[in-house]
């Protein structure tokens, strides 16, 4: 297989794609991309290790101990209504990223072509 040379745009690109979507794996994303599964993981752990963040980042808890009686249903219901919004803001800015990348290759290949 021939060795693809990216550019360092398209590389922040792809990693700033990854971290904007926390449920999304290296394959996946690669697969979106047309790059290699491995190649993300490099970039994303040098961006990582660039930025001072660790490899794996911690996944979070429960915010405290859950409430008793009649409070735990409305604790259940935040609870639920925080992860749907943690969702939501993960997905607009995928959708943000994937638009933003979109847009540098229309300017890219408009720049292109030359009739």
């Amino acid at each position: 297989m021939a060795l693809k040379d990216y550019s360092d745009e398209f590389r922040a690109d792809a990693v700033a794609l990854y971290e904007s979507a926390p449920g999304a794996t290296y394959k996946g994303i690669a697969a979106d991309l047309g790059v290699s599964r491995g190649s993300l993981r490099e970039w994303v752990l040098r961006a990582r290790k660039r930025d001072g963040v660790p490899a794996a980042p911690a996944r979070r808890g429960p915010r405290g101990p859950l409430p008793t009686g009649a409070d735990a249903a409305s604790a259940a219901r935040i609870r639920e209504l925080e992860d749907r919004v943690r969702a939501l803001e993960a997905s607009e800015r995928k959708l943000a990223t994937e638009r933003d990348i979109l847009r540098k290759a229309a300017k890219y290949f408009a720049g292109e072509t030359n009739w």
